[in-house]
């Protein structure tokens, strides 16, 4: 080898985690597939391209130093004449951006340092953007659906999760899509199954609460005899907290914070203020974006200061 051949890069080098070669029979796999996790950026080149020889060292260096955000995948044109007439790959060297399985940029022939650079770094903004974008849309259709169609809100959740397995909001949306279609021990087995850094997360609290309260809810009794039981004694704080139980085991959420906010009314401090705590178990798994949140807050505010 001469030194010039060292000093432009030769042929590409090893492969590595971000970094590897990919024919016409991984190409599924290894770029449409994997770009719906992170960008994949692909090199189409050749031993006899003197170009190429020029910009993939380029590619890889701005690709590693990426840190993981976007991979690399080099094709010899020669090895694989098939997939490269497919990608209408006319001239070398030609590189393809996959991001959700599709090409969303690109460019031919060889580029400066720079320009390499700011070509990867705008690949991986970019697709992180729209990424995130469209997992956020996906979470509000899911979170939108959870209060009537609890299979619909599942199947969302869970292909949220097959693109983000780490998503906390996701995790809980699942856990509660469950617990509303009677799968208590299944939601049990979501949450037992939480890794230690999103055991924390807000949305995974919400989801821990949920159980408890689906738990409790079910032993609450019947809605129509506690109800009576209210009726004959207003003062009769436990029942009407059974009764709120079993309004919310019925998803009568509405009727169940009225009986809470009511028994504040009445007497806060009954059972060491056991109906506000409640209020605030039900904050914690509504979510604050919950507009029934916002709205029973305002008024337990304005029975407590009153």
């Amino acid at each position: 080898m001469h030194d010039s051949d060292a000093l432009i890069g030769g042929a590409p080098a090893a492969p590595t985690g971000h970094i590897f070669d990919t024919g016409t029979a991984r190409f599924a796999e290894d770029v449409l597939s994997a770009s719906r996790s992170r960008p994949v950026i692909v090199d189409f080149w050749a031993e006899w391209c003197g170009p190429c020889k020029q910009l993939t060292p380029l590619l890889e260096a701005a690709v590693s130093a990426a840190g993981g955000k976007v991979a690399l995948a080099r094709v010899n044109v020669d090895e694989n004449q098939t997939l490269a007439a497919q990608l209408r790959v006319q001239s070398l060297p030609m590189v393809y951006a996959f991001v959700d399985g599709q090409p969303v940029d690109g460019f031919a022939g060889a580029l400066p340092a720079a320009e390499v650079r700011a070509f990867v770094d705008r690949v991986a903004r970019q697709s992180i953007g729209a990424v995130q974008e469209e997992i956020d849309q996906a979470l509000e259709a899911a979170d939108a659906e959870l209060a009537d169609d609890a299979k619909k809100a599942a199947d969302l959740y869970t292909a949220v999760l097959e693109r983000d397995g780490a998503n906390a909001r996701a995790i809980a949306g699942l856990g509660k899509a469950l617990l509303k279609a009677g799968r208590t021990a299944d939601a049990r087995d979501i949450l037992e199954n939480v890794s230690e850094d999103l055991a924390k997360d807000p949305a995974i609290e919400s989801l821990r609460s949920a159980i408890s309260l689906a738990a409790e809810a079910s032993t609450a009794g019947d809605v129509s005899t506690l109800r009576a039981k209210v009726e004959a004694n207003p003062d009769d704080h436990q029942a009407r907290l059974d009764l709120a139980n079993a309004l919310l085991a019925n998803d009568a959420r509405e009727e169940a914070v009225d009986q809470l906010l009511e028994s504040v009314r009445r007497d806060r401090q009954w059972n060491d203020d056991a109906a506000r705590k409640r209020l605030l178990k039900l904050f914690e798994v509504f979510g604050e974006g919950d507009p029934l949140t916002a709205q029973t807050r305002m008024r337990l505010s304005a029975i407590l200061f009153a």
